[in-house]
């Protein structure tokens, strides 16, 4: 079996876009894609903050479309899950089942998923009002009563955010104590626009296509309740996709991958030819242009990489 030259281990945006370079560069890289392929874009409905499409595009449409791109120059796609990794020395492995495939670089692109509330409705309103990004969908709500879920800074950035569309946001946590920052919680406060609703659990979210409210029970009182809303975004964190990659790859507390090293390998991880890119690495804009934007600096530095093992062999076989 030959070494491949690049072996991309997901499928977002960053993945696809590292894809894209790398086999623009001649590189054949090898995309294992996952069976759940596309990333957090294909539980979007229409995505609107992504360059280049004046009127919008769908998620599922505009990751088809990169998909079929990084497929037009070259990308050899594996539509499977990765099961094992071996990052050390300098052949990687990467393992699909039983198969192996080896490279002398590993982009990382498995991304992050938005922590669900696990409420029976929720999954299958997302996209239909259900949301796990303000950022992303809060220009649809203009006028509307939403809700957000959470206790923490990122449940009062976004009530704050969605602020700025919303008519109402009501603020539900269950507990009346937040994890969130003084001056984060004190900001939603002074917020007209925002109404707390602590001690206060989802039970589920209501509607039949699309979200019309959410159904309530107060953990103090023991009463039940529904509050009528349009949107609802769940703001309880995110959990990044490393767990294949745990005992090899340096990360946070947080379980994110550590990149940048060194100022000349800005995805760089740890291990000398192996690059992290998208979500995975990134816990705080989690965008997917952003990540669109550190997949093409991955692809670049694993070039870079190939390019200075090229020099070196060259320079090993020249005569003395």
């Amino acid at each position: 079996m030959s070494v491949r030259n690049v072996i991309i281990v997901g499928s977002g945006p960053a993945g696809l876009t590292a894809a894209i370079y790398a086999s623009r560069a001649n590189l054949e890289p090898l995309l294992i894609e996952g069976y759940q392929s596309g990333g957090q874009l294909m539980l979007t409905s229409e995505v609107e903050n992504f360059p280049g499409f004046r009127g919008g595009i769908m998620g599922p449409e505009l990751m088809g479309e990169m998909r079929a791109q990084a497929a037009r120059f070259g990308t050899e796609i594996i539509t499977a899950d990765a099961t094992k990794v071996d990052l050390e020395g300098p052949i990687k492995k990467v393992w699909v089942d039983d198969d192996l495939y080896e490279g002398h670089t590993v982009i990382i692109s498995t991304g992050a998923k938005a922590k669900l509330l696990g409420l029976e409705n929720e999954g299958r309103l997302m996209g239909r009002g259900v949301s796990t990004c303000a950022t992303c969908d809060g220009f649809f709500f203009g006028g509307k009563d939403i809700a957000v879920i959470g206790g923490g800074d990122s449940a009062m950035e976004e009530a704050n955010f969605l602020t700025r569309f919303a008519n109402k946001v009501y603020l539900v946590h269950r507990r009346d104590e937040f994890r969130a920052s003084p001056i984060m919680v004190d900001r939603a406060k002074a917020n007209p626009k925002i109404e707390f609703v602590v001690n206060t659990v989802v039970e589920d979210v209501l509607g039949e296509d699309a979200v019309t409210g959410m159904a309530l029970y107060n953990r103090v009182t023991e009463e039940r309740s529904e509050i009528a809303v349009e949107g609802f975004f769940v703001a309880i964190g995110h959990k990044p996709t490393t767990a294949l990659f745990a005992g090899q790859i340096d990360m946070k507390d947080n379980g994110y991958i550590i990149t940048s090293p060194n100022k000349h390998q800005q995805t760089a991880t740890n291990i000398p030819g192996v690059y992290a890119c998208g979500d995975v690495q990134d816990d705080h804009y989690r965008q997917a242009i952003t990540a669109a934007g550190s997949g093409c600096q991955a692809a670049l530095d694993a070039q870079h990489y190939i390019e200075a093992l090229e020099d070196a062999a060259e320079a090993a076989a020249a005569p003395a």
